[in-house]
């Protein structure tokens, strides 16, 4: 994950200090400009320079007179011309070798050159192979999953695959999208980059780590789909064994993928929310860690979501007018609007930005408290949530953390609205043709609620972030 660049003011600028008042030099003196080791030539009494006297050319490594410029160097013991080959930086021309270098040599020996007279090669600013890089990531998922070693050794192996693999997502200026829509500078928060192609990886990771660092050898999850394949995967990668409860009236397409990460399914005859409560009953029975929404790691949740707020301000150098979210249980944008909390408390923005949620129209708890000026959110009627392939995703007639999101809509000025599978499909079309992202269909929901306020009245030209979620090909 990416950690919060310092510095800087909000349109990205570098603070500088005042300079009014400073004193001025009351003249400006002209310099000689030096090279190294250069000496001043000099004069005489009447101040005219005097002419140095001829310096002997110095000798090469191999005895040779390295003779004036230009010329080919000089066998001092038979006067032959000798051929040598030099390397030199792009653009400068080679010189002789004179006799302030034999610190030069000392240091470019220090420093791995070679000096017997062969080629010189120089590797200026050389960095790790990706090669090096992978391998060593490799060698970082052997220690985490290997049982037999210190729970701290384990702990930072994973950290590395984190740091490496999830956050720090793509956030980029939607222009194409911009003149179909007629609405100026849309930014895409792209976290299909993760490596399931969710923001559920920036959770499921942290919880895993969360895990591993406080002795658990099992975590477990109840999922529609995308969340359990996170688990499972940052799982896998840290050496736990996962329990993932799913309704068996779901088919997720991604019921494969969890299983050929050696995740348990455990399918049980209810919905979503009650397979939630099942997995928390098997998390408190048999001490496995319990990473479902809305229970005791609420709080590591938020705080991972966070880092999404601190990603974008990292490229915007202050806080956008509006980010519009898709809701299901409301944590992805409650934790967004935590980190913005966080961001505008230590004087980082000059603004809050509204948050946008958008569901399923009918489906979610938390617009459905927002369309009816509810104080928190309600429980909806189970039997009238229908599921589709298109909302599935979102709809929840119990929106586990719906409060958290509830009360972030409202402390920022923002609102809620529903979308239609019909606008969600869409959009996620327009999106890949225009901007060429392959996105879910339903986490286009906030981007669908933010044109829809944008078509009754006109938004201000400003900056707009609409996080997207990938789809799995």
């Amino acid at each position: 994950m990416r950690a919060l660049r310092a510095g800087g003011g909000p349109d990205g600028g570098i603070l500088s200090p005042e300079t009014e008042g400073c004193a001025r030099p009351e003249r400006e003196f002209a310099f000689l400009p030096l090279g190294p080791r250069a000496t001043l030539p000099p004069v005489s009494d009447t101040g005219k320079p005097v002419k140095a006297p001829p310096e002997d050319p110095p000798e090469t490594k191999s005895g040779k007179s390295a003779g004036p410029p230009g010329e080919k160097p000089v066998d001092a013991k038979g006067g032959k011309a000798a051929e040598t080959m030099t390397e030199s930086a792009p653009g400068a021309a080679a010189s002789a070798p004179s006799a302030g270098t034999a610190d030069a040599r000392a240091n470019g020996a220090a420093a791995g050159e070679r000096t017997n007279g062969e080629q010189i090669e120089i590797l200026d600013a050389q960095g790790p192979s990706t090669l090096d890089l992978e391998l060593d990531l490799t060698s970082q998922q052997k220690i985490a999953v290997d049982r037999s070693l210190p729970v701290e050794r384990r702990v930072e192996a994973f950290e590395d695959i984190v740091e490496s693999d999830v956050g720090d997502t793509s956030l980029s200026r939607a222009r194409n999208l911009e003149r179909e829509i007629g609405l100026r500078q849309i930014y895409l928060k792209f976290e299909g980059d993760n490596p399931t192609g969710t923001q559920k990886d920036r959770i499921a990771f942290i919880q895993a780590r969360d895990a591993l660092r406080r002795g658990y050898d099992t975590i477990t999850v109840a999922t529609c789909g995308n969340y359990g394949a996170a688990v499972a995967l940052a799982a896998s990668l840290s050496g736990l064994r996962c329990v993932v409860y799913v309704p068996e009236t779901y088919h997720t397409r991604r019921q494969q993928e969890i299983e050929q990460l050696g995740a348990a399914i455990v399918r049980v005859p209810t919905d979503y929310e009650g397979a939630v409560a099942l997995s928390q009953e098997r998390a408190a029975k048999d001490e496995f860690y319990d990473a479902n929404p809305g229970g005791a790691n609420t709080s590591l949740q938020l705080r991972a979501y966070g880092e999404i707020a601190y990603e974008i301000y990292d490229e915007l150098r202050d806080a956008p007018a509006a980010v519009a979210v898709p809701v299901s249980n409301g944590t992805t944008l409650a934790g967004i609007y935590r980190g913005f909390l966080s961001l505008y408390r230590r004087g980082r923005t000059s603004r809050f930005p509204r948050m946008i949620a958008g569901s399923s129209a009918r489906k979610n708890p938390i617009v459905n408290a927002w369309e009816k000026a509810l104080e928190r959110c309600e429980d909806l009627d189970p039997k009238r949530i229908h599921e589709t392939s298109i909302n599935e995703p979102l709809i929840n007639w119990r929106s586990l953390d719906g409060d958290h999101a509830l009360e972030a809509v409202r402390r920022t000025l923002g609102w809620a609205g529903g979308a239609s599978d019909k606008e969600m499909t869409r959009l996620s079309r327009m999106i890949r043709e225009k901007q060429g992202h392959n996105v879910l269909p339903a986490s286009t929901a906030g981007f669908a609620v933010l044109l829809e306020h944008h078509a009754r009245a006109s938004l201000p030209g400003d900056r707009y972030v609409v996080v997207l979620t990938g789809r799995k090909s």
